[in-house]
């Protein structure tokens, strides 16, 4: 029995209709002047020389793990630069990826941002690969991207690469539907003193001051941010506004620093400390009738070594280490009628009296993660028309919570890849790739591949065929859950529970329950046809990249966990179809930049018949299209003006996503002067939201539609 959903695009798919679309937006790009600069029919001297292949071509650096222009690179990748994200007054890190096509972000419980490529996601992001300087930084024991504590300030970032589309190959399991890579700024090209601050609407306060130092041996930076927000301004309970507790106050140190051994050798250090609390609300977060609100401590640090060595300039290679802590702490007090708590005693535990008082207690939701990760890649040139890269990882996955898993464990991944690159032809270059890993979560060994055909085309011009397909395993509450609260500081008469767990598994449905059933990995076969271009204009530049999509997704992993229902299991299988555009103008004092995304999804439930009823069988399906967006975009507009002025203007829309949609215009103006020993800036930045419902939750609530923004730095 196979129940089918559609959403995202609910009329009948055209896929014939979708790649002749792609055609003709292909045909029309393409600089048919070009064939008529030769009176011959030698076409492919003419059309697909790579000679003269002009340097302003983009070069990315994380897709393959092979530094490659746009023109051979497996794959279609969106690079957001630091600049673009200053001068466009972007606030915070996850509204950068607003301007990557086909992402999704958003807002959930409070004010905890959700990002997400393509959907598939109920609100965690458990299917993106999101790394700062090659360190693996999504969360340990659920797989998920806590935005608000990544340790990394804007100003400290040099670019951030997105791989749109399974990067398995080259990054492993989580990377399923894509890679963020978060590339930090180079201690050597900041050295000095500099100090910036931005307070604004809804409590918005960040100030970021790094002092830093460079010569012929070494380079560092220690710089320190702090982020703090009161969150939405209230939210809906029961028909009625009411003050939303959903702030958040964060402090994040970092140290980087480059030591040159020689001309050929180097280590790279990186560490960093964040702390500050996430707070939730009672209302919407509080849970088994909580009467505090369950605000979340956190308290990380990590550790990030690499040793970088070349023996000659076609040979070089790295060795890094990296270790990093995330722990949470979430505690509150409960107060729940006796005959509640007497539903739920432990087995064998006599019940109290139910006319004496509420039980009134405190619980928590304390968690402690670890990661330890080694990697060694190495990287040879033979030829302009061969490259290989390849390497081998190790990593273990620790976590500790009496609530979440009734004490520690871990989990261990090791990893083999490597990637060719292959130009046979100067109009032709192969790409094949794939990685192998090994978990513990599933005890199981998985490959996922990719290969890729890029034709050059006159230089500037390049279409792609890209196969890949990619793994995820479950995580590891997911996998492996044992869920229960042990009450602390309990009050009479009710002292004989302190201590005492009671499990949640106790507290479910046992006719639809699937907690602790074993689950498989997921599995994604992905098509790709994509054109990128670069068309020199007179006084400017036009760069035009185009992708195709068609993804299919098996054994999805999708259901309800809570304290009250717990359907989970591999049990929906999903198609994808789609196309995105992202495109940029460039030339003297102006950029302009456009993206667009179209998706439609189609679902459909391949679990047990018998195991849910039909309503649940629905929802399931639906929870998997829940951020899925049906088309979203962006548009960018950076103009530089006499005496060191400099405006921006940015349009980013989202529509369909659980019925609601996202539009909002910035406007930031700002200048720059330029003394002998120093420089200073200031910015105003407005943000306009055209749509005045709320997005994605009803607590998402912005009362007024203008948010304000003021900044100011200073650099010596």
């Amino acid at each position: 029995m196979y129940q089918s959903t559609k959403t995202a695009g609910m009329g009948k798919r055209h896929p014939r209709v979708a790649c002749f679309g792609l055609s003709l937006a292909l045909s029309a790009l393409l600089p048919t002047t070009a064939v008529g600069q030769t009176d011959t029919p030698d076409f492919i001297p003419g059309l697909l020389a790579l000679e003269g292949e002009q340097s302003e071509i983009p070069e990315v650096l994380t897709t393959t793990r092979l530094r490659q222009s746009k023109l051979r690179v497996p794959g279609t990748t969106t690079i957001i630069t630091g600049d673009m994200i200053r001068d466009l007054g972007i606030m915070n890190l996850v509204e950068a990826l607003r301007l990557v096509p086909g992402m999704v972000v958003g807002h959930w419980g409070s004010t905890n941002p959700v990002a997400t490529y393509h959907g598939t996601s109920q609100y965690e992001q458990r299917r993106l690969q999101v790394q700062i300087d090659g360190r693996t930084a999504y969360r340990i024991s659920l797989a998920d991207v806590d935005w608000l504590g990544m340790p990394v300030a804007l100003e400290n970032i040099e670019r951030i690469e997105v791989s749109r589309g399974p990067n398995s190959a080259a990054y492993g399991i989580n990377a399923f539907l894509g890679s963020i890579n978060i590339i930090t700024r180079s201690p050597q090209d900041t050295a000095g003193v500099e100090a910036y601050t931005s307070v604004g609407s809804r409590g918005h306060l960040r100030t970021f001051t790094s002092v830093g130092d460079a010569d012929a041996d070494k380079s560092w930076r220690l710089s320190y941010e702090k982020r703090k927000s009161n969150g939405f301004d209230n939210q809906i309970d029961g028909g009625e506004e009411i003050p939303f507790h959903d702030g958040h106050d964060i402090n994040n140190f970092n140290f980087d620093s480059v030591f040159r051994i020689d001309r050929q050798h180097s280590i790279d250090v990186r560490a960093g400390v964040l702390d500050g609390v996430n707070e939730e609300d009672l209302e919407k977060s509080g849970k088994l009738g909580a009467t505090t609100n369950p605000d979340i401590i956190m308290d990380d640090y990590y550790l990030h070594v690499r040793f970088d060595g070349a023996t000659s300039p076609d040979h070089f290679y790295h060795i890094q280490a990296s270790y990093q802590n995330q722990r949470q702490r979430q505690r509150w007090t409960v107060s729940t009628p006796a005959p509640v708590i007497n539903a739920i005693l432990p087995t064998g535990f006599p019940p109290f009296p139910e006319d004496q008082g509420p039980f009134i207690a405190d619980l928590n939701e304390d968690l402690e993660e670890t990661r330890q990760e080694i990697e060694l890649q190495d990287t040879i040139i033979f030829s302009d028309q061969f490259k290989l890269v390849s390497g081998l990882g190790y990593r273990k996955d620790s976590f500790n919570s009496q609530t979440f898993f009734n004490g520690k464990g871990n989990n261990y991944q090791s990893r083999v890849f490597a990637n060719a690159e292959y130009s046979p032809f100067r109009w032709l270059t192969f790409n094949a790739g794939g990685n192998w890993e090994q978990t513990t979560t599933t005890d199981e060994d998985y490959f996922s591949p990719r290969a890729a055909a890029n034709f050059i085309l006159n230089n500037n011009h390049a279409v792609r065929f890209v196969f890949s397909k990619a793994v995820r395993t479950p995580d590891a509450f997911e996998q492996n859950p044992d869920w229960g609260y042990t009450p602390t500081n309990v009050q009479p008469p009710f002292e004989a529970l302190d201590g005492q767990r009671i499990d949640v598994e106790s507290l479910l449905d046992p006719t639809t329950s699937t907690y602790g059933d074993r689950l498989e990995e997921e599995w994604i076969t992905s098509r790709e046809i994509s054109y990128f271009g670069q068309f020199n204009l007179e006084r400017a530049l036009l760069s035009v990249e185009v992708r195709y999509f068609n993804d299919d997704f098996r054994d999805m992993i999708s259901g309800v966990i809570n304290e009250e229902e717990w359907y989970i299991a591999n049990n929906v299988d999903l198609e994808q179809e789609g196309v995105e555009l992202e495109t940029s103008l460039e030339f003297s004092g102006t950029k302009l930049r456009a993206t667009y995304a179209y998706l439609e999804q189609e679902g459909r439930y391949t679990g047990d018949p018998n195991a849910l009823p039909l309503n649940q069988q629905e929802r399931a399906v639906d929870l998997l299209a829940r951020l899925s967006a049906r088309d979203s975009g962006s548009f960018a507009w950076i103009q530089d003006l006499p005496k060191g002025f400099t405006t921006s203007a940015a349009m980013y829309w989202t529509n369909e996503v659980r019925e609601t949609r996202f539009e909002r215009a910035d406007f930031r103006l700002a200048r720059r002067v330029d003394k002998t020993d120093y420089s200073y800036m200031l910015a105003l930045t407005i943000q306009h939201y055209l749509n005045p419902k709320h997005w994605i939750s009803p607590d998402n609530r912005i009362e007024d539609h203008n948010q304000f923004f003021v900044e100011a730095g200073i650099r010596f």
